[in-house]
């Protein structure tokens, strides 16, 4: 069984402009890749090309891959878009960090 991956109202909306903006065939890619301050950073790109084994995530007309490597790191997060007074931004709230940066783009297990 594929893991879970949630999208929040916020971060469909979001998403979805920004693909606008990409033109047709546009995903937001989300993987997770060693490093940052905690281990773990998350990535976002802008792909066009799904690869037979990646989860697909769709809300709203937002369309996110996430690749099977990164797809356990991820199992059971939500992807939410928060604009706050540190600025606008893309966070996962991933019940699977056990520890995370400040910036939240960084976490371990």
């Amino acid at each position: 069984m594929m893991p879970s991956v949630t999208i929040s109202e916020r971060a469909a909306r979001r998403i979805g402009e920004i693909l606008r903006g990409e033109g047709d065939g546009a995903m937001l890619r989300i993987s997770v890749e060693g490093g940052g301050c905690s281990g773990f950073q998350y990535k976002f790109d802008v792909d066009r090309t799904k690869a037979a084994d990646d989860l697909v995530i769709t809300r709203d007309g937002a369309v996110v891959l996430v690749d099977a490597a990164s797809a356990p790191f991820l199992s059971g997060a939500e992807l939410d878009f928060v604009d706050d007074l540190i600025g606008a931004s893309f966070r996962v709230n991933n019940p699977n960090a056990t520890a995370s940066c400040g910036c939240g783009t960084s976490f371990s297990i």
